[in-house]
């Protein structure tokens, strides 16, 4: 299902909403667990979860180079919020009468032409994560990531 986007006063936030057949403790353990996330986030590193800890998302272009991601708003089992860049992205997990609901917010403050190849990135990453959760890891699919780029792109047009 493709993420919303709707325009705010000072931007706009794209939300993502994915009901889940998993327990809340398993899918904060996906996002908060480096040997998990690192199967369907590979740039993203838990460093120092507290509110005012840190998130670092690794460039993996071989420079060795890991940037700090303030962690801004963060609640055990329920709420983990990061700067990303100049924006901030935020997950949100509650418990269901069938698993969790996960809802991941971005808050971006300019669309930009980047902004689709975020917006499609972090689709496919839930993708990746849902798979995992299912027992199933996955490599990054590309050529799903160029279909959701494509739709993203319009997406952002018609919202922008």
């Amino acid at each position: 299902m493709i993420a919303s986007i709707n325009k705010k006063d000072n931007g706009f936030i794209a939300q993502y909403d994915r009901p889940l057949g998993h327990a809340v403790s398993e899918v904060w353990a996906a996002l908060t667990d480096n040997e998990l996330l690192v199967k369907w986030m590979t740039n993203l590193q838990a460093d120092d979860l507290r509110k005012g800890g840190h998130m670092k998302f690794d460039m993996k272009d071989g420079s060795g180079t890991l940037i700090d991601m303030e962690i801004t708003d963060y609640e055990p089992l329920s709420v983990l919020e990061f700067t990303w860049g100049k924006d901030r992205v935020r997950f949100e997990v509650s418990a269901r009468s069938k698993g969790s609901l996960l809802v991941l917010k971005e808050f971006i403050g300019t669309l930009t032409d980047h902004t689709p190849k975020d917006l499609a990135g972090w689709h496919v990453c839930l993708d990746m994560m849902s798979a995992l959760l299912d027992g199933q890891a996955i490599e990054f699919p590309m050529d799903e990531w160029k279909k959701w780029y494509e739709q993203y792109g319009e997406l952002v047009k018609q919202v922008g």
